[in-house]
């Protein structure tokens, strides 16, 4: 019962940080989960997206309720995310689980880098009309292989590149991204699930923890200046690359 209630609040804590960064907490939970519980990397991707899922369609419809959400600009997402999400997943689960750290170490450090380098370099003004918009297609291509991979990559990869390449304001970037995580991260889980790399007694409470705090982080989104929410999630992709990399 103690594991359970323990689950539970990590899952809120979680829930908000993915609210509030428009990830649906993946980011937080596989360090978490890898380092905290030991568990091997696929494991740990696999039990994240159990609570990812839901956290990210709660999160979805909050952020649609605030700003609506452009279904043409969200299909040129998902279509081609689900599908290399899927063929991506089917390859990732058979992969050596330290060479799968590795690599998402590693891939949280450009992810860093870039988000560094778009903070002090703008191209035009940040507007809720997309720049480039007939090029979507092409990031849902890169999301999907990330989040096959990796267990996260709709918000994680997409959210920088929708601001810094297609000129969308955070929050508007944050919300097409979650609308490009939810159908590549439905498909990632089952085919983690099917090769047994979910742990279901920790995922479930993760997410019902997720479930009831993730709405109190897209409030809070909604609510902070522009660059302060850039800041604090550049500082979250470098304390969780730390916090991998000591695991390795």
């Amino acid at each position: 019962m103690i594991e359970i209630v323990m689950f539970v609040l990590m899952g809120a804590a979680m829930g908000t940080l993915g609210g509030l960064f428009g990830i649906g907490g993946g980011l937080v939970a596989i360090p978490a989960l890898g380092v905290l519980f030991g568990l091997d990397q696929q494991l740990a991707q696999g039990t994240a997206l159990l609570m990812v899922l839901p956290n990210v369609l709660l999160a979805l419809w909050r952020y649609n309720q605030r700003n609506r959400i452009s279904l043409r600009n969200a299909l040129m997402l998902i279509i081609p995310s689900f599908c290399l999400a899927w063929l991506t997943s089917l390859w990732a689960v058979r992969l050596d689980p330290h060479s799968m750290r590795l690599a998402f170490v590693g891939f949280l450090i450009v992810l860093t880098v870039f988000n560094l380098i778009q903070m002090y370099w703008r191209n035009g003004n940040a507007s809720t009309e997309l720049r480039h918009a007939k090029w979507l297609w092409v990031l849902g291509l890169g999301s999907g292989v990330t989040g096959g991979l990796f267990g996260v990559g709709g918000g994680v990869i997409a959210t920088p590149i929708l601001t810094g390449v297609f000129g969308a304001t955070q929050v508007v970037a944050q919300g097409l991204a979650l609308a490009l995580a939810t159908p590549s991260t439905a498909i990632t889980l089952v085919t983690y699930a099917v090769h047994g790399h979910v742990n279901w007694q920790m995922g479930i409470p993760l997410a019902v923890g997720g479930l009831a705090s993730i709405s109190w982080g897209v409030r809070l989104a909604h609510s902070l200046p522009e660059k302060m929410l850039r800041t604090l999630f550049c500082g979250f992709l470098v304390i969780c690359a730390v916090v991998l990399a000591l695991k390795v």
